[in-house]
């Protein structure tokens, strides 16, 4: 027998549709059934009374490297292009259980936050082995990488057979798809055979485009500290276009199903191309202020009518996994870039955060707002102090306000600060790895 459940809160905030005081939302199974003011609400059922809270759908984080959680703190103030370098030498020193715990700890502070979906991009299966563990929703880019043209089909052959041993372990909550990861570490050639793939496989792409200067540099000028890089490898760095989305269009990847992660140095024209494309955009505020990247342009994407959705990064360029801060932040910088008061609601910034980041990653027929028939992903947040008639600002602007409950597909995953099937020894292992990775950054400094 399908479990009937009647949730009631002081709000209901079904995103779509306006908010509902006194609210009631009825699931049945994995799906919602009814929604409404309580006092009209159909009897039966279990009820679960919220009280002084705010009901919403499960919040969809955009983007993240959940396997890189254990790196929190560890790169600050670094360059770009030193950053990316001591990652790559950071994360080899870790192994598959290390990085496995690393993205199960990311999961569990991401429900505590609220958040019920995460779309996250790996070169490995840590993250895609604990979302299936942990029972969230989400979908899995396979990373891959490879400057060098010649190399290309090597790489997608290693990507098609990786991809494929991941599919046959998706569920319905968790599926796969591939990540062509940026300018500056994938050639043309790769770009577009990972192009192809995707289409005939009919696999969702995610792609890390037009993030920084060093990135639009080596694009435009084939110089910098990426080109140098390159060049010490044999690899040449000709210019290859005056932006870096050029480089993913003439792939073949400006497209539907394309995500595009960060795109804070995109051009009037290009936003045009995108919002035709239809592809989504992974906004990250946090990550974008603290590499020093810039503001991306939020307001000309949104009135474009690209789908933009909000997402935390990793760890190692944000160290919160607080996508109702990433919100925040979201307003207040595109308030500040503008000059205007009113540039970027609070209501307009928890759509991001929600049913935005879910057209973003074409998974809103089934989350991102709570409607009958939709799937049952939910969070519940204790109403914050202060102006309580204003949903979004309390939501938004207000304290932080405290995760009550968060549920996948009917299933309640948190609640009260206890996320269901997460081992504390995960956290003790993240623990352990970030220590290790302290000493090995002091023996890189001592030679």
């Amino acid at each position: 027998m399908t479990a009937r459940v009647r949730w009631h809160a002081r709000w209901v905030v079904p995103v779509a549709t306006p908010p509902i005081a006194d609210g009631t939302v009825i699931t049945e199974g994995e799906h919602i059934v009814w929604i409404g003011e309580r006092r009209q609400a159909p009897l039966g059922g279990r009820d679960e009374d919220l009280g002084d809270a705010i009901l919403t759908p499960g919040l969809v984080n955009a983007h993240t490297h959940l396997d890189l959680t254990v790196l929190r703190g560890f790169l600050s103030d670094l360059p770009f292009f030193d950053w990316v370098r001591t990652l790559t030498r950071a994360i080899a020193t870790l192994d598959d259980g290390d990085l496995l715990a690393s993205a199960s700890l990311g999961i569990a502070e991401g429900l505590l936050g609220g958040v019920t979906t995460f779309a996250d991009t790996a070169p490995n299966t840590a993250a895609f082995d604990a979302m299936r563990a942990l029972r969230v929703r989400g979908v899995c880019y396979r990373e891959v990488f490879g400057p060098d043209s010649k190399d290309a089909s090597k790489h997608l052959a290693t990507l098609a057979d990786q991809v494929a041993a991941m599919r046959r372990q998706e569920t319905e909550l968790v599926r796969v798809g591939v990540s062509p990861h940026a300018p500056y570490s994938v050639s043309d050639a790769l770009y577009a055979a990972v192009a192809e793939f995707a289409r005939r496989e009919r696999l969702p792409v995610a792609v890390h485009i037009a993030e920084g200067a060093d990135e639009s540099r080596l694009v435009a000028q084939g110089d910098g500290d990426f080109a140098g890089f390159l060049q010490g490898r044999g690899i040449a760095t000709p210019a290859r276009g005056s932006e870096p989305l050029e480089v993913i269009e003439r792939a073949g990847l400006l497209q539907r199903d394309t995500l595009l992660i960060h795109a804070v140095r995109v051009s009037a024209p290009a936003i045009v191309r995108i919002a035709n494309a239809g592809c989504g955009v992974a906004h990250c505020p946090a990550s974008n202020a603290k590499l020093g990247h810039g503001i991306a342009p939020l307001l000309a994407l949104l009135r474009a009518g690209v789908q933009v959705g909000l997402g935390t990064d990793s760890m190692a360029s944000n160290d919160r996994m607080d996508l109702l801060e990433e919100a925040r932040l979201a307003v207040l910088a595109q308030r500040a870039a503008s000059g205007g008061h009113d540039a970027v609601s609070a209501q307009q910034a928890f759509r991001l955060a929600t049913l935005g980041a879910a057209e973003a990653l074409g998974l809103d027929e089934a989350i991102g707002s709570l409607e009958v028939g939709k799937q049952a992903d939910i969070a519940a947040f204790a109403l914050p102090q202060g102006p309580r008639e204003n949903v979004y600002d309390a939501l938004i602007f207000g304290p932080r306000p405290r995760t009550l409950q968060a549920v996948v597909a009917g299933r309640e995953r948190m609640r009260n600060g206890i996320v269901h099937d997460f081992d504390l020894a995960n956290a003790a292992r993240v623990e352990d790895a970030a220590r290790r990775l302290q000493r090995w950054r002091e023996s890189q400094t001592k030679v």
